[in-house]
């Protein structure tokens, strides 16, 4: 979350806004100096503890701070009280013991309007709703046996990778663009059943969508503020974003609808299933045409930038250790030597690749603070009270590289999931790249096989080298904010076509 540009305005505008301190006092009195609340670092009038996230990343300036005041903490967003998490045990607390009753997420105003006429998934309250969409997401959108039937579709589109780094394997290429664009076709056919028309566009506009959500508009930080809401330009711009969004899906709706009134043969995509059960009926809660809307936007945005940024980190971390990526090569290239080709039946069996990708989240989470939540009801974590309608994040990215769950957790060293039964699925509270809980990410499995099979491809076909001038230890791994942490800089790099299966 970007928090920077906001903090220089509310500086500007402090002696303005210390008008209203008493007015959010009384607002904010529910805590009582009667409950045992937890730490905090000292706070400013009015902005509260948003000057300690200024010159850092949020995750890596939290960080620092449960380092001087503990695990817990309570921080102040303006107005809004967040409970921020950064061990394994009180992680554990949020997700698993209180999980029901964190399992909510705070309606901002930014995401009010981002989710106006039509709820999805991502940033819907926790409620028959959501409940409804998490049971067809995981019965129906993104089972395993879905997923598996979009095997051909990553198959294909991870061979027109190949055959574009092939084509262009005498110069530098960008390769965080190629990844970037191979994760988006594969994704868009899975959900929409074709490439799209105006592709560019529509990804444009979901990374937009994404960088709004990912802030905090001054309204956000003064909910109760007239002033706030008059001042806030970035609810203006989620209302422009989302009706350009929702145009945008129209176009893609109608396109998608005249093929399939053509009589075009081919699988059902994960739009068929939102439009048959929009048509259909038959549910407790009855889709809207604009559900369906948001829904497959949810989809997209949730499996495609956090598997091309996971991609791109992979990758890089393979660039600067040329150890791990040749144990890599030898053993995608010893499974499918016999092979014309890469294909995901293999996949299973290679323990290495998973340990590398293991590696890469544990490092690189895309979303090192997860999706904030929010308590609906009041509740104590270890210990300390946790009033009802507090923000609460856990800090997923400090976990991971805790020097108390890892062993030199500053090291790429894949090697350290070989004999352990740490997992994706949420139960080891130090190593949570998907979340856990009842919010856990559905979409991980379908992330995952664009991920595992891409890498495949890469490394077998492929051997890599920096461009000229750039040693391993200069490349630059400066990470960029917003929901999900990508790298700062696009990743160049030279490829030259393995001679046991050059294409």
């Amino acid at each position: 979350m970007e928090y920077t540009p906001v903090l220089y305005f509310l500086l500007a505008l402090l002696p303005l806004l210390c008008l209203l301190k008493s007015r959010l006092a009384s607002r904010t009195s529910h805590h009582g100096n009667s409950l045992r609340l937890p730490p905090s670092p000292w706070q400013l009038p009015i902005i509260g503890s948003l000057h300690h996230l200024h010159g850092a990343l949020p995750h890596h300036a939290l960080r620092k701070l449960a380092r001087r005041h503990g695990p817990i903490m309570l921080l102040k967003f303006g107005e809004v009280p967040v409970i921020v998490a950064s061990s394994r045990e009180v992680a554990k607390e949020i997700l698993k013991t209180h999980d029901a009753i964190t399992a909510t997420r705070p309606q901002t105003t930014t995401f009010k309007i981002l989710s106006k006429r039509g709820q999805g998934i991502a940033l819907a309250p926790y409620d028959d709703h959501w409940r409804q969409l998490h049971k067809i997401c995981n019965m129906e959108l993104l089972s395993q046996k879905h997923v598996q039937s979009f095997r051909t579709i990553r198959e294909d589109e991870a061979a027109r990778l190949v055959q574009s780094i092939a084509s262009a394997s005498a110069s530098p290429m960008n390769l965080s663009k190629m990844l970037a664009g191979y994760v988006a076709d594969a994704a868009l056919r899975a959900i929409m059943g074709d490439r799209l028309r105006d592709r560019d566009a529509f990804i444009q506009q979901l990374a937009e969508g994404v960088r709004l959500a990912a802030g905090f508009s001054l309204a956000d930080f003064y909910p109760s503020s007239r002033l706030a809401h008059f001042l806030s330009r970035s609810a203006r711009k989620a209302e422009i974003h989302r009706a350009a969004m929702l145009e945008l899906m129209d176009t893609v709706i109608g396109e998608h609808m005249q093929r399939r009134s053509d009589g075009e043969p081919r699988e059902e995509d994960m739009l068929d299933v939102l439009l048959r059960l929009q048509r259909d009926g038959g549910l407790q809660i009855p889709l809207t045409m604009d559900n369906v809307k948001a829904v497959a936007i949810d989809l997209f945005a949730g499996s495609n930038d956090t598997s091309a940024t996971t991609l791109q980190w992979t990758m890089a971390e393979l660039m600067r250790n040329p150890g791990v990526m040749l144990k890599l090569q030898d053993e995608v290239r010893g499974a499918f030597a016999a092979m014309t080709k890469v294909t995901e039946e293999g996949l299973r069996e290679l323990s290495y690749l998973h340990m590398v990708i293991k590696e890469t989240l544990r490092l690189h989470l895309p979303s090192p603070l997860l999706l904030p939540r929010e308590s609906i009801e009041r509740c104590q974590i270890l210990g300390y009270e946790v009033p009802k309608g507090t923000m609460v994040m856990v800090n997923a990215g400090a976990l991971s590289i805790d020097p108390e769950y890892w062993d030199e957790p500053e090291v790429f060293r894949p090697e350290r999931f070989e004999d352990t039964e740490k997992d994706f699925k949420g139960n080891e509270f130090e190593f949570i790249p998907f979340g856990a809980g009842r919010r856990i990410c559905p979409g991980m499995f379908f992330g995952l096989a664009n991920i595992e099979l891409a890498l495949a491809n890469l490394v077998f076909y492929f051997d890599w080298s920096l461009l000229e001038g750039v040693s391993c230890n200069e490349l630059d791994m400066t990470e960029a904010a917003g929901i999900t942490v990508r790298k700062k800089s696009d990743l160049w790099v030279r490829a030259t076509p393995h001679a046991m299966r050059a294409r």
